[in-house]
């Protein structure tokens, strides 16, 4: 009797434990769900991330700002320009029509156009036909999802058409990084 007795209680203590376990599981998870703070929904566009996006906005808004050389070396300088700025655009555009896609495309092949062959007297035609591309490209996207920055567009706009293509390049370097700035100050305010 006295080892039933010792039986009985051991499966008891046994029980006990295991109850006693399952609980403290239990006020755990509970714990932990309720402590857990909310995470913030991450944002992709086409697979980029909205940090990503950000990072690409401020490489080229950083490169156009503090550049100290900006136009001595004017095919490398706004090439580079270029590409960062074609490659910001396309962060933020994400999946778009294919007209929008193909002028990224059309722009992303004259500014390596323009570094590939630096003796080339039409570049400023090949810089004003990119500016404009991005212009209207970031012009579209104004309308359909920032209504509030018409006129920051419109000057992007204005001064991508403000480069004059029968005018060399060194004569119109002011006219080149307005274009630049203006771009940047509406891909900041996009982001």
């Amino acid at each position: 009797m006295k080892t039933l007795k010792n039986e009985q209680q051991n499966i008891a203590a046994r029980i006990l434990t295991i109850g006693s376990v399952c609980f403290a599981l239990a006020t755990l998870v509970a714990c932990k769900d309720k402590n857990k703070k909310e995470q913030p929904e991450r944002i992709w566009t086409d697979g980029i991330e909205a940090n990503e996006i950000n990072a690409t906005i401020g490489d080229y808004v950083s490169f156009v700002n503090n550049d100290q050389n900006k136009m001595m070396f004017y095919h490398a300088y706004t090439s580079e320009a270029l590409t960062k700025m074609t490659l910001a655009v396309c962060a933020i555009a994400g999946k778009t029509d294919p007209e929008i896609n193909d002028d990224l495309e059309k722009a992303e092949g004259y500014a390596v156009q323009i570094l590939d062959n630096p003796f080339e007297t039409s570049h400023i035609g090949k810089i004003r036909k990119t500016a404009l591309l991005l212009s209207g490209v970031l012009q579209t996207m104004q309308v359909a999802k920032y209504p509030g920055l018409s006129d920051e567009a419109r000057s992007v706009r204005n001064s991508a058409a403000a480069i004059d293509p029968g005018t060399g390049i060194a004569d119109q370097e002011n006219a080149v990084n307005i274009f630049f700035l203006k771009g940047a100050d509406l891909l900041d305010k996009m982001k």
